[in-house]
């Protein structure tokens, strides 16, 4: 059964890495920057956020990803700037992308912004073919380790928004990157393509202690099924959320997040999957904290939503 559950998971590296997915977030709406680099700086404080998430528990090789960020205004100024840090771990790949965003934002009403920004990235790849079963020794594939091979990209999106509504377009990756087994230089073991990101969300006042805000996340990049994940929260008397969150014939998720005080932010969410895949994982975690350093704490009298 081991053999045959590492087998399944070494499919879906080799599928992943033909065709490599963005790290996947199921509480993407916390850490926006991540996928949009217009989103930096939009909260109007510096925000800094940690993130920890391990999909398909029980399935050896599955991802496991650690992300950590920050993002601030400068100054009164229009910019914002953007720092964040992912390594996302799957199967035998380590993967390190470090990125810097910077946005610029022109008011377009009473209410509403329009922010520009761009990425600059720096990817680290490491793949050691050791980790996996290796049946036919003679496999020139197995005998070349991936280590530490940097590419650079940049990105782009933009991002509408208010107090209260919001939508975005975002390619964060550009290049796309491949990369080469030196033996055999026509053979891709992993391939870096472009991933567009629409995002759009909007808060209702259901009561004076209620709000709800749906949101959409829609992925699609080339040689994978587009992906839709739609959501809803609820944020009751500023400080306790529920949600729940269904991607699109992938998985169903529920979230829940606590406003510890005027800074800090905690939050959970587990995904149950949909797919064949379900027999053999018992569902993904992600946590996460997020502290925010306001300079007029007259700006949480009620906090943002997103």
């Amino acid at each position: 059964m081991k053999k045959r559950i590492l087998f399944i998971a070494f499919v879906l590296v080799s599928i992943s890495s033909y065709s490599q997915q963005d790290s996947q977030f199921t509480q993407y709406m916390y850490n926006t920057v991540n996928i949009n680099p217009a989103y930096a700086g939009s909260r109007g404080v510096l925000s800094i956020f940690g993130l920890h998430r391990n999909q398909w528990i029980g399935l050896d090789g599955a991802p496991v990803t650690n992300t950590f960020s920050l993002n601030t205004p400068i100054s009164e100024s229009r910019i914002g700037l953007g720092l964040s840090f992912i390594n996302d771990k799957i199967g035998p790949s380590d993967e390190n992308t470090i990125s810097v965003d910077v946005s610029y934002s022109i008011p377009t009403s009473e209410s509403f912004k329009l922010s520009f920004g761009v990425k600059g990235t720096a990817n680290l790849l490491n793949i050691d073919f050791n980790k996996l079963n290796q049946y036919d020794p003679g496999d020139i594939l197995a005998q070349r380790n991936i280590d530490n091979k940097f590419s650079p990209n940049i990105g782009a999106g933009v991002y509408l928004h208010s107090d209260r509504t919001y939508i975005g377009f975002s390619v964060p990756n550009f290049l796309e990157t491949e990369h080469f087994d030196k033996e055999n230089s026509t053979a891709s073991v992993a391939s870096e393509r472009m991933h567009y990101h629409l995002i759009a969300g909007h808060v209702f006042d259901l009561t004076g202690n209620i709000k709800m805000k749906p949101a959409v996340l829609g992925k699609l990049v080339q040689g994978a099924p587009l992906q839709v994940d739609i959501s809803a929260n609820f944020l009751f008397n500023e400080k306790f959320t529920l949600g729940a969150a269904y991607r699109w014939d992938a998985a169903v998720s529920g979230m829940l997040g606590f406003q510890v005080s005027d800074s800090w932010m905690i939050g959970y969410a587990y995904d149950m999957e949909t797919t064949r895949l379900a027999k053999y994982n018992s569902g993904s975690h992600e946590i996460f904290l997020r502290y925010e350093l306001f300079k007029n704490y007259d700006k949480v009298a009620s906090p943002r939503f997103f």
